[in-house]
């Protein structure tokens, strides 16, 4: 992130009880609030806002207008403190929104090596794990789960709740209110259509390994069996631990899950 500012603006307004490391640069008219802590090596750009109980790893960038740590969007919230919590090595760009948790026992997380790019919104008590990429203007609304890997397109939305699982993509422009399997594909809303072929070759998954999970798929999605059925014919086919997160992840589903393209609707709907 380039910077043609002194460690900290003078036109920064930086509480006297945040604390920041040494190394931290902050740009001019940011703001820090009281309950914000700043690893090594950040870098706050122009008019960020920096509130909350937030604490932040090492190495994390924030591009110009973030809003990271504001209150929760929920009018059950009565004003209480309330935390988030940033890993390291993550980049946040202009004018990305993170919210607190909406209850002091509760968290918003996210991981480290992150990528969010520009307008995108990480709502309260969310779980972002790590290497997410959320595009611009994407959604991801209160207690939702993104898992490791995933990839959210630009002006996608994440219903409250919902879970993203590892290694998935979601279309540009989709929406899911349940849950998104992992390795799996979204477009339009609830819908998949196939595995996540380039996310799984990046990730350095072998063509055993692929061949296997579309076999897996073909079973859970395509065999026109309703899903505990087909959870239980595919247990005992497939038992290598890539198989074993699919399998466990679409059987956890309280939502049900996303449903493929090319079925009847309803068919692969979580019971």
């Amino acid at each position: 992130m380039r910077h043609f500012y002194p460690v900290i603006h003078p036109t920064a307004i930086i509480h006297p009880k945040a604390r920041l490391d040494a190394t931290v640069r902050v740009g001019p008219y940011a703001v820090i609030d009281e309950g914000v802590e700043l690893g090594a090596h950040c870098v706050v750009g122009p008019h960020v806002y920096l509130m909350g109980l937030t604490t932040i790893g090492a190495h994390n960038q924030f591009h110009a207008g973030c809003v990271i740590g504001d209150e929760p969007v929920d009018l059950k919230y009565k004003g209480e403190p309330t935390r988030l919590r940033i890993g390291d090595h993550n980049r946040f760009r202009e004018h990305v929104t993170v919210n607190c948790s909406n209850t002091p026992e509760g968290e918003t997380v996210v991981g480290s090596h992150n990528f969010l790019t520009p307008h995108c919104h990480v709502g309260h008590n969310v779980v972002v794990g790590d290497h997410v990429i959320l595009g611009g203007g994407a959604m991801v609304a209160g207690h939702a789960v993104v898992q490791n890997g995933a990839f959210i397109s630009g002006n996608c939305l994440v219903h409250q709740f919902c879970r993203v699982g590892t290694l998935a993509l979601m279309q540009g422009g989709s929406g899911i209110s349940q849950d998104l399997p992992p390795f799996t594909m979204a477009r339009r809303v609830n819908e998949i259509c196939g595995l996540n072929i380039v996310g799984l070759r990046r990730a350095g998954f072998t063509a055993e390994q692929r061949l296997e999970l579309k076999r897996l798929y073909h079973v859970l999605f395509r065999s026109g069996k309703n899903m505990r059925a087909a959870i239980e014919e595919a247990r005992k086919k497939f038992t290598s631990p890539t198989a074993k997160i699919l399998l466990d992840f679409v059987a956890e589903a309280k939502r049900g899950v996303c449903r493929d393209a090319g079925c009847v609707a309803g068919e692969n709907e979580g019971e």
